[in-house]
């Protein structure tokens, strides 16, 4: 079957098993069903089927390894948020970046901690030179 990346956001669910399989390096079905239980009870046959259809969308290789399938990260994590921010920017804040970060620095639970931290990335940023 071929495989296709899928440009929008993942589904509540499929971002779990991705957070799981990207905080593990993923395993087989069993592995990941063993660390999705942790938090959340689920059926061994409902997380294979989520990861066959991770592995169709594109987010997730696997490979046949003995009797078991293996999965792997396809897009790493990091390349899902900047996606994602960039969808959510788009969508939602007119392709204005500037707007979602402000909306961010001005949810009044944002701690002056937090504040600070994101002052500096962005000081951090303007003397890289952007």
């Amino acid at each position: 079957m071929r495989k296709r990346q899928e440009s929008g956001m993942l589904t509540e669910v499929e971002l779990e098993f991705m957070n799981v399989v990207w905080e593990t390096d993923g395993g087989t079905v069993r592995d990941i069903h063993i660390a999705l239980n942790r938090e959340t009870e689920r059926a061994y046959t409902s997380v294979a089927t989520i990861l066959k259809i991770l592995d169709q969308k594109g987010y997730l290789t696997s490979t046949k390894v003995d009797r078991s399938l293996v999965y792997r990260p396809a897009v790493p994590k990091v390349a899902y948020q900047k996606q994602t921010l960039k969808n959510l920017s788009n969508k939602l804040f007119d392709s204005t970046p500037s707007a979602l970060v402000a909306r961010l620095v001005d949810d009044d639970t944002l701690s002056d901690d937090a504040l600070e931290e994101i002052r500096n990335l962005v000081n951090k940023r303007l003397e890289d030179g952007g």
